[in-house]
């Protein structure tokens, strides 16, 4: 029992390399594709909405719960890294490019969410700190191709790709070959097209996924524009010379020692209550982000980026630990999933538009604008949220 954490926390990093593995080498296919300057947001949006697409179809398929969550998850694995190598056809042209990243997204719906549900599946006490190794795992996943373009520097960018690939069918591999179903999977043997819903009839289920969507508003937006808040600031100060994708792993890297922790942690203070200071602290970060994005201290503003980093996902596996926890067992696999779906449709439309408000406002203060969503998901958990004891005993995962 105690070796299936890790092999998943494992799987799930090697998968998740696919997922940004596009935003690493944009600079070097726009250079070669002759793409336009806003094609990073549309790059980002194209694999959110594949994601999108993806966990309505396993959701309302209820695909995790009718299957065997390991056999769903390597399968997906396999045909995600796939269609991430698309990107190196020759000649391939913009709309290929993000068909490429459209189809890698849909079958991210197999991995992330499926593995969410498969350490559900095996942890009931303790579901935060396992959930808070599972979302770390997913940000270092997130985070890697950005370094492995800073170690692959003097090789073609398609290195990138071929890496990820490799890593994601190993993940896929590990999953199938060491983790069964686990001691707490109960199986949905008949296909209830609206079975993903049944989860929004408990209160506690609605509240907590309010707390999930503004933080979702938030996070990839913050993530996505993480090298361009580099680039601006080179572009302010041409002396600094930072170095964009190695600054760019280390900070949204961070995010993934932060979800550990805040998942330790949680086990004594309470899980809404560390949820609840996490989006707090990413709220404050987006309303004095003018302060700090074009700092004269250079050390000032890596600092500051890094406390943002940190705080923008420590409260992700808190908050899928309380939609996990209120969801009903036979449907939780597809109640993960749609919430997940309905997350990434925020993530696309706050990618949008900051992207669209790019050439209107100032980039000092274009930031501003994603408080909107923990500032909302913070009201509404403070007027909503029932006050009950969230704090799980220690266990042995």
């Amino acid at each position: 029992m105690k070796r299936i954490l890790p092999i998943i926390v494992i799987a799930q990093f090697l998968c998740t390399s696919l997922w940004f593995a596009g935003n690493s080498i944009i600079t070097d296919m726009a250079r070669e594709l002759n793409l336009d300057d806003h094609f990073l947001a549309h790059l980002t949006s194209a694999i959110q909405f594949g994601f999108i697409v993806g966990t309505l179809v396993f959701a309302i398929f209820t695909i995790s719960d009718r299957y065997t969550p390991s056999k769903v998850f390597f399968f997906s694995s396999i045909l995600a890294g796939l269609f991430n190598l698309g990107l190196c056809i020759h000649h391939i042209d913009a709309t290929q490019v993000l068909l490429f990243r459209f189809l890698t997204g849909f079958f991210l719906a197999g991995i992330y969410p499926v593995g969410m549900k498969i350490a559900s599946d095996y942890y009931q006490s303790g579901l935060g700190k396992s959930l808070g190794f599972l979302v770390g795992a997913l940000v270092l996943g997130t985070a890697f191709p950005h370094l492995l373009k800073t170690l692959i520097v003097g090789f073609p960018w398609k290195y990138v790709l071929y890496t990820t690939t490799i890593l994601s069918a190993l993940g896929g591999l590990s999953i199938l070959l060491f983790v069964p179903n686990g001691p707490f999977r109960k199986s949905g043997q008949k296909m209830k097209l609206t079975s993903f819903l049944s989860g929004f009839k408990n209160p506690n289920f609605r509240v907590f996924s309010i707390g999930y969507f503004g933080h979702m508003w938030e996070l990839y937006s913050f993530w996505a524009f993480v090298p361009l808040m580099l680039l601006a600031y080179n572009k302010h100060y041409p002396l600094t010379n930072l170095n964009v994708p190695f600054f760019s792993f280390l900070i949204i890297a961070s995010g993934g020692l932060a979800c550990v922790i805040s998942g330790i942690v949680s086990q004594y203070f309470g899980v809404k209550n560390i949820a609840i200071l996490s989006l707090s602290i990413s709220c404050l970060c987006c309303i004095v982000s003018p302060l700090f994005l074009f700092s004269n201290s250079t050390f000032f503003f890596l600092c500051f980026l890094f406390v943002w980093g940190i705080t923008v996902i420590a409260d992700s596996p808190l908050f899928s630990t309380l939609v996990a926890q209120s969801a009903p067992e036979e449907s939780r696999g597809s109640s993960i999933t749609i919430i997940n779906s309905i997350g990434f449709s925020i993530t696309v439309i706050s990618i949008q538009f900051i992207n669209m408000l790019s050439d209107k406002i100032d980039a000092q203060y274009i930031y501003l604008f994603l408080a909107i969503g923990p500032f909302l998901s913070l009201m509404g958990l403070r007027n909503n949220c029932n006050k009950v004891d969230l704090r799980e005993p220690k266990d042995n995962v």
